[in-house]
């Protein structure tokens, strides 16, 4: 497939779109990744200067080459061997599902062919009213869904994704792609299991709009957590890197992420439990090694890897900072093949929203 990525550490937007974007021509698509501070401005500005071309994009932290960066431009330019169609959906918090049309015509549009094409988004949050409604649409395609929640935005300041240079909150952006000249492929990495030595509880007691877990078997969840662990309430959230809730669903596991001890010690977290799943606390395992068969895996399905777009959580990028493994593993990704990934707030995959996870596509 035909795909540029470019990145500029210049501080005016045209510049550097400019920059980035040397050498990409005329794309027919294009996702971009900016400063908070010059999103706006990048978005109007690539709007305007590819006029035939199609664009979503929004800020955050970047991963690329042997590096991190919340401070540079970086773009994907697609070419003429791709068909995208671009849309929103806004009013996350409130009804999504008023915009579920713009994604049927986006889908309609592409002609999405199984194996070869993937609905990549960017959203500000209400994830898992966001996965239910895409997927209305997107499961009778057969159109993976691959995406991640914006992080990184200024304390205080509005999210924003973009859309052919204008920006919305409370949206998701998201764009239909179809590669005509080889297969794009979906995968998720989890680096924690089920530990058999921790009991499986039942959700007894939840809050669906703050996706607060009040209880676990009728007990204060943070109380069912520090017990299990032996450790502290004090220790609870801290510990999210080693030890997290894990949503049981069949034979999978789905990660809920806790980061406040709430009220009567229920347990806040980012993703939503429901009354009845079936929780248990999760175990890290050796990620090195995790992460090394995902690469082994990718390098054996994908004859020649055009691009790999991976979003990565935020608790992914703590632990791996916090031991000195990061710029390696963003290295080990881009040498398997071109490589920018994202720092999200949360991941979306197929028909769940997920914490702790990295998700991503391949592009033949």
């Amino acid at each position: 497939m035909q795909i540029t990525v470019g990145r500029s550490s210049n501080t005016d937007a045209k510049q550097a779109i400019r920059e980035a974007l040397s050498g990409a021509g005329t794309p027919k698509f294009i996702f971009f990744i900016s400063p908070y501070n010059m999103l706006e401005q990048v978005a109007a500005t690539i709007a305007e200067d590819y006029p035939l071309t199609k664009s979503i994009g929004t800020s955050g932290i970047a991963y690329f080459g042997g590096g991190s960066s919340d401070r540079e431009l970086y773009t994907v330019a697609f070419g003429q061997d791709a068909v995208v169609s671009v849309g929103v959906l806004r009013h996350l918090s409130t009804c999504p599902v008023a915009d579920i049309e713009n994604l049927k015509a986006s889908l309609q549009e592409v002609r999405p062919e199984e194996g070869k094409t993937v609905c990549l988004e960017c959203c500000t949050g209400w994830e898992e009213r966001l996965v239910t409604t895409m997927n209305v649409a997107l499961e009778g395609a057969r159109v993976p869904l691959v995406g991640g929640t914006v992080f990184g935005t200024p304390e205080g300041k509005t999210s924003y994704v973009a859309v052919n240079g204008k920006l919305y909150a409370d949206a998701c952006c998201y764009a239909v792609i179809k590669n005509t000249s080889g297969h794009i492929r979906t995968y998720s990495e989890l680096i924690y299991e089920m530990n058999p030595n921790y009991p499986r509880h039942t959700a007894t007691k939840v809050n669906l709009e703050n996706k607060e877990l009040l209880t676990l078997d009728n007990r204060p969840a943070a109380d069912v957590y520090a017990n299990d662990l032996g450790i502290s309430k004090s220790e609870v959230v801290d510990n999210v890197l080693q030890n997290p809730l894990g949503r049981v669903v069949g034979d999978e596991v789905f990660i809920a992420s806790q980061h406040t001890v709430g009220p009567n010690n229920s347990l806040i977290n980012y993703k939503r439990i429901n009354e009845n799943d079936t929780i248990c606390i999760l175990k890290l395992r050796d990620y090195p090694s995790i992460n090394a068969d995902t690469r082994n895996q990718i390098q054996r399905e994908n004859n020649k890897i055009s691009f790999i777009l991976a979003i990565n959580c935020i608790y992914r990028h703590l632990l791996f900072s916090n031991e000195q493994y990061l710029n390696g593993y963003i290295q080990s990704m881009s040498n398997i093949g071109p490589y920018l990934g994202m720092v999200g707030g949360g991941e979306q995959y197929k028909n769940q929203h997920v914490n702790q996870t990295m998700v991503c596509a391949v592009f033949e």
